[in-house]
């Protein structure tokens, strides 16, 4: 092991990451929630190694690349799953509602 020096000469060192970044990608600083960092890191850990970073950026990107749906499309889904869960509980309901239909 090498001895502290009492003085160290910093002139021609440079500041930033020692690492130099690859070319495509930025280094940034961003706060996550610990338990959503946590399940990162254990998931890479169980997988045997890796960078949970990279798991990140994996995330992210499945995620932006996702085809969002539109409006459309939404209200159609939507419409689909409700409208027989509707008519089942019409079918079933053996009341009409109490509720005092509102006069515009």
């Amino acid at each position: 092991m090498r001895p502290i020096r009492d003085e160290y000469d910093f002139s021609k060192a440079r500041r930033g990451s020692v690492v130099p970044v690859p070319p495509g990608k930025t280094r940034i600083t961003i706060r996550l929630d610990n338990d959503l960092l946590a399940w990162f890191r254990r998931s890479v850990h169980r997988a045997g190694g890796g960078s949970y970073q990279t798991l990140i950026n994996q995330a992210l990107r499945e995620h932006v690349e996702r085809r969002p749906e539109t409006l459309e499309q939404t209200l159609r889904r939507v419409l689909r799953e409700e409208l027989p869960k509707a008519r089942r509980t019409k079918r079933g309901a053996t009341t009409r509602s109490t509720r005092p239909v509102r006069q515009t």
